[in-house]
């Protein structure tokens, strides 16, 4: 793999954290980065185990634990048994914590819309294509596919697991 290739991606990585700090506007305030990728990951995948989702996020379960316990607090996320295996935790969006991600997602298209404004046309689909083409090779899920955001937040099970 090519240097330059890396450094440009690596170039746009930092303009797409700025975007997505940005976009979070209130949220910011309620959350780290690393507690909204967890929000991103569950509003896009769906409810998780506790394993699946330190393993989602690339952290150790203890740290994935503790990060759904500050969104738990924060009634951002539930956390439950899971049915088949009571031993199992099983971690969800709340409709709130849905919100968060709806409300950052939009904010993040407008301020992503008027970076590619700038751009003809012809590079703006280059971009899409190819962030389409990272984004999968990086296993994120496209938000078309993501499941329905639940409909109202119930009483969340805020006990430590």
């Amino acid at each position: 793999m090519e240097r330059s290739v890396v450094d440009a991606v690596l170039t746009a990585s930092r303009t797409l954290v700025g975007v997505a700090t940005r976009s979070l506007g209130e949220a910011a305030e309620l959350t780290t980065i690393a507690q909204y990728r967890m929000l991103v990951v569950l509003a896009s995948r769906g409810p998780q185990r506790m394993v699946d989702l330190a393993t989602a996020l690339d952290v150790a379960p203890s740290t994935a634990g503790r990060m759904t316990d500050r969104l738990v607090r924060k009634q951002l996320v539930r956390r439950q048994r899971a049915r088949a295996d009571r031993r199992s935790v099983v971690v969800s969006v709340t409709a709130t914590g849905r919100r968060v991600v709806d409300e950052a997602t939009a904010r993040r298209r407008v301020l992503i819309g008027d970076i590619l404004a700038q751009l003809p046309a012809g590079q703006q689909q280059a971009i899409a294509s190819a962030f389409a083409a990272f984004a999968a090779a990086a296993g994120e899920v496209p938000e078309h596919l993501w499941p329905p955001a639940p409909a109202a937040d119930l009483p969340s099970a805020g006990a430590p697991a």
